[in-house]
């Protein structure tokens, strides 16, 4: 029988890892717990759910004084599949050894989420002055999907939070940025007929190989005279193409062929400007092929999108925050999205930064892991964090 506490966010984090809240299924025996957990401490929880499926849920709770501006703390509690993956160890059942956690979910954020649950159930025993929030999402892994939900749900929330910090991992370091990113499916339209007599017909590959190639030339010139920002791994936006599908069979000339790609860019850049570069392309190289008359650019759709989120080192936030960890922690730009965009898009007033425990090297990963000395560094940082609402 599961006690109503966890001893600690280790104790939770092992039970949290063995639910298998994989991206696009139920998340609610996981969320079930955690309300459990923050009843049990006094601390009043909502759901916001997925309006097609209740079974995948936002929830949302607050403790400490309303009415003035609080901290929160957002995560996310799906994880990303495990199969054809060489896993060592049950994915879905916390593994202790040599001072690391291995499960699924482990980095990837489920050791954020433990702490935060349990900062919230600590924070409740202490004379908070202003108040601490916890925020969790569902299908996050998909494009900040669940998330969308909560934000409409608290649209009106007043006062907005002073500071929301996102525990993507980081190694506990603080995450000043992400790149935005907008995802894309360009359907290419084609004429089927017999292969004996493909130059009479539109073929739908062709036309997908041209904007393949454009996006190629224009990563080209991003990469070579596009503007930059300090900090990232791959200092400008980039463009990528995923997935492409398309044709029957080799002597049928194809009718469809979609492609699937994105644009992840740095604050400087504009998505849409980027995706007009694209289209412009991909037109002249039909036209250089001579492509027939019949012949049509891609229907080009946005598919998911969310805003990029970049803060000064120097800024009142930073050293707000850096003031609650050891001194001298780095600060850094990492290399995945966040909803934190979207928390900054929609409250102005709310300075966002990313910092968690585990390393994003082993997320998403077979025999995925977190250091516990991560989970300790991370449960200080919330005490202090705590302590600072206290004052």
């Amino acid at each position: 029988m599961t006690s109503p506490l966890p001893s600690d966010s280790l104790a939770l984090l092992r039970e949290l890892i063995a639910f298998p809240s994989v991206t696009l299924t139920p998340n609610a025996a996981l969320m079930d717990r955690v309300q459990a957990i923050l009843d049990t401490a006094g601390i009043p929880s909502t759901r916001v759910p997925d309006p097609q499926d209740p079974s995948r849920c936002n929830l949302y709770a607050s403790v400490g004084p309303q009415g003035l501006p609080g901290i929160l703390l957002s995560g996310h509690t799906d994880v990303v599949p495990v199969e054809g993956q060489p896993w060592t160890v049950a994915p879905f059942a916390a593994t202790e050894r040599e001072g690391r956690v291995y499960g699924r979910g482990a980095a990837d954020m489920k050791g954020f989420v433990a702490c935060a649950v349990m900062a919230m159930v600590l924070a409740a025993r202490q004379p908070l002055k202003r108040p601490l929030q916890l925020a969790l999402s569902f299908d996050e892994e998909i494009g900040c999907v669940g998330v969308r939900h909560l934000l409409h749900a608290l649209k009106d929330l007043q006062p907005q939070p002073s500071l929301c910090v996102v525990g993507e991992p980081t190694l506990m370091k603080i995450g000043t940025g992400h790149k935005g990113k907008a995802a894309y499916r360009a359907r290419c339209r084609g004429q089927a007929g017999h292969s004996g007599l493909a130059p009479h017909y539109v073929n739908a590959i062709h036309t997908a190989a041209d904007l393949v190639a454009a996006l190629r030339e224009v990563q080209q010139d991003l990469a070579a005279h596009g503007p930059r920002e300090a900090g990232y791994a791959v200092p400008y936006s980039t463009v990528h193409a995923g997935t492409i599908r398309g044709g029957t069979a080799l002597n049928i000339v194809p009718a469809d062929c979609d492609v699937d790609f994105e644009i992840r860019n740095i604050a400087l850049d504009e998505p849409a400007e980027i995706l007009a570069r694209i289209v412009a392309r991909t037109q002249a190289r039909m036209r250089d092929a001579q492509a027939l008359p019949a012949a049509q650019a891609p229907d080009i759709q946005l598919v998911n999108a969310y805003p990029g989120l970049s803060v000064p080192d120097d800024a009142p936030s930073v050293r707000l925050l850096a003031s609650f960890l050891p001194p001298d922690t780095p600060r850094t730009k990492v290399a995945f999205g966040t909803e934190g965009g979207l928390f900054g898009r929609q409250w102005r007033q709310t300075a966002v930064l990313v910092c968690g425990p585990g390393s994003i090297e082993v997320a998403h990963k077979a025999d995925e892991y977190v250091e516990i000395s991560q989970i300790e560094a991370c449960d200080r940082m919330l005490a202090n964090l705590a302590k600072h609402l206290c004052a």
